[in-house]
């Protein structure tokens, strides 16, 4: 697989040359050894998230293009734009303040509204995922595919550590698959989408950021996402919260939204949390 045949060569070049430019921004700081401070929402920010986020605008934007990033204000005009970057500079903040090795930096780019291509890079493992909805994925240089698990008898489902911690995971426990609990919700999706994993989903709302580039991956290796209200994931909308998402190999879908149609509370409630 070559990804320079992909119709998103060049977006995929400036993905690469991001994904380096973050690469250097965190070889400056130690995980686990990083000064937080705390946005509205007690969520996390350090110096690394605003640094990487200077770092892939600079390597990403061009005239034309919209913009949607966590650790930037949010230009409408993105709303007008064919193109937009949907970035998270720092997926996994409270993993990189803890030393552990769940996050990374997420770049989607978006046209006329779908994910089209992505790149996902984890500093502490040294993971690249880079890919295009007509060209596949390559994970660390080599070409990747999701699960071809057909049951979820033995699957590999990673939760996220912050809802099994809450208590969101117990209707899912003792079962016959297994839940695996990681920070990073983009990490997870990248994770999927190279086959590292059967599936994973969340059923308490994310960004946009959060899920974009990891989406991206997993459709563009043939991969399942939908929303929680059966949907195709629909990006650079005017409020970029979504209710939640699943992701999994191709033969697992009717299995997944199975198991967790019986657990997905009215959009409504999930948006009011």
């Amino acid at each position: 697989m070559d990804l320079m045949s992909s119709s998103y060569s060049d977006i995929l070049v400036r993905i690469e040359h991001a994904l380096e430019a973050a690469r250097v921004v965190f070889d400056r700081f130690t995980p686990g050894e990083v000064q937080a401070e705390y946005k509205a929402g007690h969520d996390p920010v350090t110096e690394a998230d605003r640094a990487v986020d200077a770092a892939l605008r600079q390597n990403l934007l061009r005239d034309a293009e919209g913009w949607l990033s966590e650790e930037s204000a949010d230009d409408l005009s993105r709303l007008d734009r064919k193109w937009v970057w949907v970035v998270d500079p720092l997926d996994g903040t409270r993993e990189f303040v803890m030393g552990l090795p769940e996050f990374c930096v997420s770049i989607g780019f978006v046209e006329d509204g779908k994910p089209v291509a992505g790149g996902i890079y984890n500093p502490a493992t040294k993971e690249t995922f880079l890919g295009a909805v007509d060209a596949g994925v390559l994970y660390n240089g080599k070409p990747a595919r999701p699960s071809q698990r057909t049951s979820l008898d033995g699957a590999l489902i990673l939760a996220s550590r912050s809802e099994v911690k809450r208590g969101e995971w117990k209707q899912f426990e003792g079962a016959q698959y297994q839940v695996r609990a990681m920070g990073s919700v983009a990490y997870k999706l990248a994770l999927v989408s190279a086959g590292l994993a059967d599936v994973t989903f969340t059923l308490t709302p994310k960004n946009e950021w959060d899920v974009v580039a990891g989406a991206a991956l997993v459709l563009s290796t043939g991969g399942f996402v939908s929303t929680l209200e059966k949907t195709d994931l629909s990006a650079n909308r005017r409020d970029p919260l979504l209710s939640g998402l699943l992701a999994c190999g191709p033969l697992l879908k009717n299995e997944v939204l199975s198991l967790v149609e019986p657990h997905i509370r009215p959009a409504e409630a999930a948006a009011e949390k």
